[in-house]
């Protein structure tokens, strides 16, 4: 595909731009969330002891530390030839994750564990599969 404006070769990453498009939405509605409790105790800096607010500061700031290192790994397994159904797989796993260790943080449940626990098992093993897809040689 190339680009008609600046007549540059541009390369498709469908799997990865539908993730990180979902992604986005549940950052930026953490983001809202912080927005709303910060607004329902008049508070507009820092979290003043709120565990609710700091509830939702964390799940907020979890979010943005955990999602760009799984979306780069995302990337790269995309670009080194990674097979489609495998790429939505870990996507899904990812967004599963995330939204379960949010509402987990939020709502004090257990599915923040099941949440993290998952994120990093997307992580790890996309991590392995780039390494199984051998993009060095």
């Amino acid at each position: 595909m190339t680009n008609p404006l600046l007549g540059t070769q541009l390369i498709a990453v469908p799997v990865t731009a539908l993730y990180a498009a979902f992604n986005v939405f549940l950052t930026v509605g953490l983001s809202l969330n912080v927005s709303r409790v910060r607004a329902r105790h008049n508070l507009w800096r820092g979290d003043g002891g709120h565990a609710d607010l700091i509830a939702a500061i964390r799940a907020h700031g979890n979010n943005v530390e955990n999602v760009p290192v799984a979306l780069l790994l995302l990337l790269v397994a995309e670009l080194c030839g990674g097979n489609s159904m495998v790429l939505h797989a870990f996507g899904g796993a990812l967004l599963v994750a995330r939204g379960a260790h949010a509402s987990g943080m939020i709502l004090a449940s257990r599915t923040q564990a099941l949440g993290a626990m998952l994120t990093l098992g997307v992580q790890l093993g996309l991590a392995g599969y780039m390494l199984w897809l051998r993009p060095w040689g």
